[in-house]
């Protein structure tokens, strides 16, 4: 009878060390990054918070400066985290970072996985009325199967 030892690191068998959400200031984004903090906190998991930043294609913004516009976005959603994650210090600590990826959602949540080592996925659910029909980013995550997948309302 041959003895079966585990010599490899399995992802997510003893719980999830690494909770990633997804937020770009959406209502529903922030509601996951609610969500997902609770889960953090009860898994004693780092909640890494990710805002993927659009890259918009040469000539496309029509001299809008639309860096310093998403670069704002970042800004305002980390000041908004800290400020929730202040409120919330005396109730529970949440071990938690903030990192902000190029690219377009998909792809840059896929990166933010990868290269953060997440275990878990969260994020909002799309509200925008086209993606319920042709597919939103969370449904590319799930579909991708390489991480379990949360999609909070």
């Amino acid at each position: 009878m041959t003895e079966h030892v585990n010599t490899g690191f399995e992802r997510g068998t003893d719980g999830p060390k690494v909770i990633l959400a997804g937020v770009d200031g959406s209502e529903s984004s922030m509601r996951a990054a609610a969500y997902a903090a609770g889960l953090a906190r009860r898994q004693n998991a780092l909640l890494a918070l990710v805002y993927v930043q659009p890259v918009m294609p040469a000539g496309a913004s029509l001299g809008a400066p639309v860096a310093d516009t998403t670069g704002e976005i970042a800004e305002g959603l980390v000041a908004d985290i800290r400020e929730a994650a202040e409120r919330l210090k005396g109730i529970y600590e949440v071990r938690w970072q903030f990192h902000t990826f190029r690219g377009d959602p998909y792809a840059g949540l896929v990166s933010a996985a990868e290269q953060l080592t997440a275990d878990a996925v969260v994020v909002g659910a799309s509200e925008q009325a086209g993606h319920r029909i042709v597919g939103s980013v969370a449904i590319r995550l799930v579909k991708a199967g390489r991480w379990p997948v949360t999609v909070v309302p």
